[in-house]
């Protein structure tokens, strides 16, 4: 079955984000760890999250996805940038295991701001370094990037350099996200086994842990980063469908960051995905 779900706001507590997944038949969602632009993280409900177990239950969740905030930047050339970075990724671990052990926390990588890539792909590791813990149950995502400006991330051969760096790689997986790798020039519309191939000799597909599933506003390689509605954009539908539908990748959770106005929108996008993964299974019997 797919596992697919989008983006929730945690404002009102993880029970109610289990509730809003189930109510567009959503059986996994994503979520920001505190407000998007960074900040203080609100306290942890010890009640909200015994609701939350029997809602995520009842609903088949199963596995869900923290995202860090936006601001984040490990490989800044300011050091109270970095520092503020270590700070709340820590703080997010911490919580990760107290609230939802054992479940996915994803990041952007950062930006190098004219340092070079290599000198932000250092900084990114040490910083991962001094966060990441033997005892963890919580795999960190790294996100594919469209590689606009700066970016660290936006191919798989800088994402594979930074986990190289990481002494605790085993706890270290990867986010695809099918709008960046578009943007970055990966054609996964023309050629998905061919870049499935190529994630797997530079990174391994054991590392892939999650996918971003969003349509593309722009042509391949543009390095903008502007997510469509899925069939919107120059991705198209037929090509995103393929994505979940992969043998390679059909056991992984998809997470929509389509551009909506409420979760009606991303009802009719699982619905529309969930129909194409029952016709594949049933056209495979």
């Amino acid at each position: 079955m797919l596992t697919i779900g989008c983006h929730l706001s945690c404002s009102k507590g993880y029970a109610n984000m289990a509730r809003e997944a189930a109510s567009i038949d959503g059986n996994t969602f994503q979520f920001f760890t505190r407000n998007p632009r960074g900040g203080k993280a609100k306290a942890l409900d010890p009640n909200d999250l015994d609701a939350y177990d029997v809602l995520a239950a009842e609903a088949g969740i199963t596995r869900i996805l923290a995202h860090a905030p936006y601001t984040l930047n490990p490989a800044s050339n300011k050091e109270q940038t970095r520092e503020f970075a270590l700070m709340t990724l820590a703080d997010d671990l911490a919580r990760m295991e107290v609230a939802t052990p054992g479940q996915l926390y994803n990041m952007h990588p950062g930006s190098h701001v004219g340092q070079g890539s290599e000198v932000g792909i250092q900084l990114i590791a040490d910083t991962l370094n001094q966060v990441l813990t033997p005892d963890m149950t919580t795999t960190l995502l790294l996100e594919t990037m469209a590689g606009k400006g700066s970016e660290v991330g936006g191919t798989f051969e800088e994402l594979a350099a930074i986990i190289e760096r990481i002494d605790l790689d085993e706890h270290v997986g990867v986010c695809l996200d099918t709008c960046h790798i578009w943007d970055g020039g990966y054609d996964i519309v023309e050629d998905l086994d061919g870049v499935l191939d190529e994630f797997d000799r530079v990174i391994g597909l054991d590392r892939l842990r999650a996918i971003h599933l969003n349509d593309s506003l722009n042509p391949r390689a543009s390095h903008k980063d502007r997510h469509a509605r899925i069939g919107e954009g120059h991705i198209g539908f037929d090509a995103l469908a393929a994505v979940t539908m992969h043998p390679k990748l059909a056991h992984l959770p998809f997470y929509l960051e389509t551009p909506q106005d409420d979760l009606s929108g991303y009802a009719q996008e699982i619905a529309a995905l969930r129909a194409c993964d029952k016709g594949s299974h049933q056209m495979s019997h």
